[in-house]
């Protein structure tokens, strides 16, 4: 068996010929940087003092540890001597994990994509000894390739820009800094938009970018943004059964490409190409979380139990290989491992099969089969792929359905199905025979608080126990290992915690939270989450309505963001929007109602430009525009009655609901309220049933 951290080992030799000061750093990201002869420095005042008693530009370089074109760029560029002996010269070079800093990350994403109007990473951002940004780029090959310009040409030009336009460079990067400042704090235009207006224009931009033949928006790269689906699922109930078209159809076409692991479970980053066959295939955290909350939730809509199993192996993909013993989740797999032993590294190494592979694997027949059901070719099956990385190699996609092979075959579908699911499991076990992709195996709240809101809803909606426990797991492990003191922390590794909570942290646990509070009723983590929320609203409030993203006693940096776009996640002060209206709910505190009218009267112009672009914020304002439906189980702890009401509670498609639980040994009765108003309380659970469907909630 191959170590999953194998990355580590090809990038930190026994005897290395080079080390830097990122050695004593905890992340995944900076210690794969540690033994280049680039002499990078952490984040931090030791490098900007000696950028600036150097008179020297800072490199700035930002990244995650499972970053196919960070690998890239390393190994092209940050190993060469010839190019570390350029930086070393004539630069101070920081190196950032964006994972766990991601305030800089934001900052200097903010400005590169004003500068040049695209983002991602590696993020590649030259800065004054004073931290303001004046260049900005993402990967850049050694040598002009692909229309971009060289590292080596760009090191150069901009080396000699600070001998020969000093002033220049400080003039632009001081307007660039104040333009991120005005950003945060400056004036957004009204249009008179209301919030109702807001979800009925996000529907039209999201039904405008549509591929209806592919599923997704857009054509490619394609990315799963879980919470769209979900905001759509949410705009459905209003009576567009074009949303819930729009969801059926991505849902399917995403669980039947290449980005689904059709193996081992769980989505891959995105797809290169816009029917969702050839993936990125790095596997992240959080998108596990919010694309099985957006299945269970069509499951909940639907009732289709196709998409139930997607859900399921998702979340048992977390649980399976992203888990730590005592409870936290882990954030990444790589897209990247070696091709065998001693082989060259490859993106999707891991994941793709060779039709040679999958007939020694399953035996002639069964490979026919199988072969014709996942699009196996002899040649490969990878038809995009711009840089011949999958030559030989075959995506495992559903080409053809179990049925459509059950006639190819003439065979029952059940006896089709029976031969997949072996194949399966024989290709996954030669599967795990290769070397592992590496684990990032930092542990990070807000992901966590991400995933910990999935379980609870799956143990909820599903019934099952096991997901529920590795919520309460989960959270219990960041309320134990990751606060310093009544202060959250941002990320935990190897029995480490460290790094000042953001906004993000913040929102996103109390989000999760609440989950594990209304899956177990155990009043402790509403206890947590309402102590936290107050916390939240004393470090980072900003009074003028939302949040910050760092807290008022943060490293200062050039500036204090403030963001609310939902992009690949979405923003804290949307997530802190969905938590303060639960939370209201729950507590009827009305300091959380105020704090969540404001952001939403700070932020609803901004929000008018791009509706689509804010579509978690756009599902609490459906929240507050609906009411609450809360409803209040009493009675004896173990009662039948109220055990069977749950389970019609969850098997509807209800996401503006909070639910309490009153232990005493009276009759066991069902409340339900809505805009201060309450029905009269019911007993039977088919009765109960029909009071939570009645429409439009009139009490």
């Amino acid at each position: 068996m191959f170590p999953e951290h194998w990355i580590y080992l090809a990038l930190m030799p026994s005897n290395p010929l080079f080390s830097n000061h990122l050695c004593g750093e905890q992340s995944p990201y900076l210690l794969q940087h540690a033994h280049n002869p680039v002499d990078w420095y952490p984040w931090g005042k030791d490098a900007f003092e000696k950028a600036r008693a150097e008179d020297k530009p800072v490199l700035l370089s930002i990244g995650y540890s499972t970053c196919h074109w960070c690998h890239v760029m390393a190994h092209e560029s940050f190993e060469d001597p010839d190019i570390a002996k350029l930086i070393n010269g004539n630069f101070i070079a920081i190196k950032v994990d964006r994972e766990e800093r991601p305030d800089i990350d934001h900052i200097y994403m903010t400005a590169t994509m004003a500068m040049t109007g695209q983002g991602g990473w590696p993020l590649t951002v030259f800065l004054t000894p004073q931290g303001d940004p004046f260049y900005g780029g993402t990967y850049f090959p050694p040598y002009p390739k692909w229309g971009s310009m060289g590292f080596i040409d760009l090191l150069r030009s901009i080396a000699n820009a600070w001998t020969t336009q000093r002033d220049e460079i400080l003039s632009s990067s001081l307007s660039i800094t104040e333009s991120l400042k005005k950003k945060v704090t400056g004036t957004f235009f009204e249009d008179g938009s209301s919030e109702e207006t807001l979800l009925d224009q996000a529907f039209r931009q999201l039904r405008g970018q549509f591929d209806a033949a592919n599923g997704g928006f857009g054509t490619a790269p394609k990315f799963p943004m879980g919470h769209n689906l979900s905001f759509l699922l949410r705009y459905y109930q209003h009576g567009e059964s074009e949303a819930l078209s729009m969801v059926e159809k991505t849902l399917t076409a995403m669980s039947e490409g290449g980005i689904w692991d059709h193996l081992g479970g769980g989505f891959h980053r995105y797809s290169t190409d816009q029917h969702w066959h050839v993936p990125h295939f790095e596997k992240m955290l959080y998108d596990q979380a919010l694309l099985s909350m957006a299945y269970l939730e069509a499951y909940q809509a639907t009732g289709e139990a196709r998409f139930v199993q997607v859900a399921r192996e998702c979340l048992d993909y977390v649980l399976r290989d992203m888990t730590d013993k005592d409870g936290g989740f882990y954030s990444a797999q790589d897209a990247d491992a070696p091709e065998g032993a001693g082989g060259h590294i490859k993106e999707g190494a891991f994941y793709v099969f060779s039709q040679a592979e999958i007939l020694e694997a399953l035996g002639k027949d069964s490979a026919e089969i199988f072969n014709y059901c996942y699009g196996v070719m002899p040649g490969g099956n990878a038809t995009f792929d711009p840089h011949g990385e999958f030559t030989g190699k075959n995506i495992l996609y559903l080409a053809h359905s179990p049925q459509e092979a059950a006639t190819q075959f003439l065979k029952q579908k059940d006896e089709i199905q029976g031969i997949l699911k072996v194949g399966q499991s024989k290709l996954l076990n030669a599967r795990s025979k290769r070397p592992h992709p590496h684990k990032d195996t930092k542990v990070l709240c807000d992901w966590n608080g991400l995933m910990i809101a999935s379980f609870s809803f799956a143990g909820r909606v599903l019934g099952e126990a096991r997901y529920t426990q590795a919520a309460l797991k989960a959270a219990d492990f960041i309320l134990t290992h990751m606060k310093a003191g009544d202060r959250l922390l941002h990320r935990w590794r190897e029995g480490q915690a460290g790094i000042s909570a953001t906004l993000e942290d913040y929102a996103f646990f109390i989000y999760g939270l609440l989950g594990t509070y209304e899956a177990s009723f155990q009043g402790k983590y509403l206890d947590e989450a309402r102590l936290l929320a107050d916390e939240m609203i004393e470090l980072f409030g900003d009074e003028a309505g939302g949040f910050y993203m760092t807290a008022i006693d943060a490293e200062k940096l050039i500036m204090r963001p403030k963001e609310v776009y939902d992009g690949a996640l979405p923003s804290g002060n949307s997530v802190a929007a969905l938590a303060l209206l639960k939370l209201h709910a729950l507590t009827q505190k009305d300091l959380y109602l105020s704090k969540l009218q404001a952001l939403f009267s700070c932020f609803s112009p901004m929000v008018a430009r791009a509706p689509h672009a804010h579509c978690f914020l756009l599902s609490a304002m459906d929240w507050h525009l609906q009411g609450a439906l809360e409803i209040t189980f009493q009675g004896p702890e173990n009662d039948g009655d109220i055990a069977q009401m749950l389970k019609v509670l969850y098997k509807h498609f209800i996401p503006s609901k909070t639910v309490k639980r009153v232990i005493h040994d009276e009759k066991a009765q069902a409340y339900i309220c809505s805009r201060g108003t309450c029905r009269p309380p019911v007993e039977d659970p088919d009765v109960f049933e029909n009071e939570i469907l009645r429409k439009g909630r009139t009490l």
